[in-house]
């Protein structure tokens, strides 16, 4: 079920990580005040509406993710991830903000739900959006 409202979202500046390794953060150092990230965010050379709307599309593109809640006007999506074998299910946020005049950045958080480790999970599922992403031609 689609859900539209900020509530739905964490927020990023805020955003405190657990001590078990099964999350993973991509992040530029100003979207996060509490969390270090795992990875910095690219820069985008593309509005923030096109880098929402191709971070939306790359998601309902893949059957094993599942857009969950959405926000078009603050470019906020969340979606679950379920693991083909164990069925396991993993929350991703998305947040895109602006760079500059032009430009976009995004920070995404993915974590587990179940289990203390992730054995690279939620970097991979990172990874395979920012392939997507760069295969859009959005990196500047």
């Amino acid at each position: 079920m689609l859900s539209w409202a900020m509530t739905d979202f964490i927020d990023f500046r805020t955003l405190e990580r657990p001590k078990s390794p099964n999350t993973y953060l991509l992040a530029s150092a100003d979207m996060c005040d509490g969390a270090t990230a795992d990875q910095p965010s690219p820069v985008y050379a593309a509005t923030p509406d096109r880098v929402y709307e191709a971070c939306e599309n790359v998601i309902k593109a893949r059957k094993d993710w599942d857009l969950v809640a959405f926000d078009p006007v603050a470019h906020k999506l969340r979606f679950v991830s379920t693991s083909g074998l164990m069925r396991f299910k993993d929350d991703v946020d998305i947040m895109i903000s602006p760079d500059g005049e032009t430009g976009a950045k995004l920070a995404v958080y993915s974590r587990s739900r179940v289990g203390y480790s992730d054995l690279g999970a939620n970097a991979k599922r990172v990874g395979a959006l920012l392939d997507a992403l760069g295969q859009e031609g959005l990196l500047a």
